[in-house]
């Protein structure tokens, strides 16, 4: 029979010890990170995993590509043994019925989360039940003058908080982010506040958020933390239809401008994606969340600090080929443990 956990449990399949470690490139510390892995531990990982290739086997770094400047690249992460030998520093997929956790690497790492952020933006504008029609405006207040980024949301423009929201979700738009946490009730101070108490209410105790956008390398959290935030987010129908959309087009002016989603993966038609968010800036790697249906299961599937543009991307095709191949699909699993 197979062993299920729960959210909770899950923490316990997997931790990892490193020390506090100074980021010269980043210019912060990496904090510190608890304990060893027991045996019961190592175990019950195994269990999850039973037909995973040889844990002996290195992750692989791409020789021709430039050292990362991510956190997570810094405190060794890449170097953990993974089966699968994904790109991705951390790793965890659940099956979201049962809580099975299918595969995991560091999940309990904390990390820069980037534009993940903005997926509890959503659940924080969704559940103000603020009117989706109001017209709100780009000010000078939503230029990015941390990381320099680029928008062709000038300030001046004026869109319904509800564009906002879909272009924030599916096109990681940042001004757009930044001036939805700026017109809620009380301003991006009281915003921020209710980011947190959000990641609270969700037992997200490794989450911490400082902003809307994902800018700042202070946003940070681990993959078991967004693991539940999917969970929670998939419920509200909104944000799995804006997140899930191709394109959209928006009039700004007098021009139609045509904006596209930054996960290629959902106008794949071999992939089943209820739900998803993109993220990157050079702290956090890149990264992506998902939830998705595959092998007769439906998953969440978070990869966080993944090393090259395109390996996000082809972790997750990694794991999706994984798990057609080497896991039971759920009917079969229940049919088994029936038995």
């Amino acid at each position: 029979m197979r062993r299920h956990y729960s959210f909770t449990d899950m923490r316990v399949l997997k931790q990892l010890s490193i020390g506090m470690i100074a980021l010269a490139l980043a210019g912060a510390s990496f904090g510190s990170y608890a304990a060893s892995t027991s045996n019961s531990s190592r175990a019950s990982a195994k269990a999850a995993h039973p037909k995973a290739p040889s844990s002996r086997r290195p992750a692989r770094i791409a020789a021709f590509e430039p050292a990362s400047q991510s956190f997570g690249y810094a405190a060794g992460l890449h170097s953990t043994a993974d089966p699968l030998a994904l790109r991705s520093g951390a790793a965890l997929v659940l099956d979201q019925e049962t809580h099975e956790v299918l595969y995991s690497k560091n999940p309990e790492a904390v990390l820069p989360i980037a534009s993940l952020t903005k997926l509890m933006t959503a659940m924080v504008v969704s559940e103000a039940n603020l009117p989706l029609d109001e017209k709100l405006t780009i000010t000078d207040e939503d230029i990015d003058t941390e990381k320099g980024t680029r928008s062709r949301l000038t300030p001046g423009t004026q869109l319904t908080r509800g564009v906002m929201l879909h272009l924030a979700l599916m096109s990681s738009e940042n001004r757009a982010a930044n001036a939805l946490g700026r017109n809620y009730p009380g301003g991006l101070p009281a915003f921020v506040e209710a980011m947190n108490a959000k990641a609270k209410e969700l037992g997200m105790t490794d989450t911490r958020y400082v902003e809307p956008t994902g800018l700042s390398s202070h946003n940070q959290s681990s993959a078991h933390d967004l693991a539940l935030l999917v969970n929670a987010a998939h419920e509200v129908p909104l944000l799995r239809e804006y997140s899930t959309t191709p394109s959209l087009e928006v009039e700004l002016g007098r021009r139609q401008v045509q904006f596209h989603t930054t996960d290629r993966l959902v106008s794949n038609p071999s992939w089943d994606i209820g739900l998803q968010k993109t993220g990157f800036i050079n702290e956090a790697g890149q990264c992506l969340v998902m939830q998705a249906q595959m092998a007769g299961r439906k998953l969440i599937m978070v990869l966080l600090d993944s090393a090259g543009k395109y390996s996000r991307i082809a972790d997750a095709e990694r794991i999706r080929k994984w798990l057609s191949t080497s896991q039971p699909s759920a009917a079969a699993a229940k049919t088994a443990d029936a038995g």
